[in-house]
């Protein structure tokens, strides 16, 4: 389960971060749907749904990137990463029973 965060102070609860959750936020931004149109934020979500196997959000992704200047791409990327660190599952503890014992 993932805290999807949007940056602006608005969040979609908890729910699972899988691709179709965030090729669908890339709908969002892209079109403006909801939202203002930001393709920077756009670019991201497509970003993050591309490393989940999205085959649409990579040709989308592609498309708005056109669309956008390479500083724009940088903080796009960027954006994606900070998401990916600041989302990640935090490693499982596991308990020793011989320690315990």
């Amino acid at each position: 389960m993932a805290r999807i965060d949007f940056g602006d102070g608005a969040v979609l609860g908890e729910a699972p971060a899988n691709a179709d959750t965030f090729f669908q936020l890339g709908m969002m931004y892209s079109t403006g749907r909801s939202v203002p149109i930001d393709y920077v934020t756009a670019h991201k979500w497509f970003n993050l749904a591309a490393t989940k196997g999205n085959q649409d959000a990579i040709r989308l992704r592609r498309e708005i990137a056109d669309q956008m200047s390479d500083a724009e791409i940088g903080l796009a990327q960027r954006a994606a990463r900070d998401w990916l660190k600041a989302h990640q599952a935090a490693p499982v503890k596991t308990l020793d029973v011989r320690a315990a014992a």
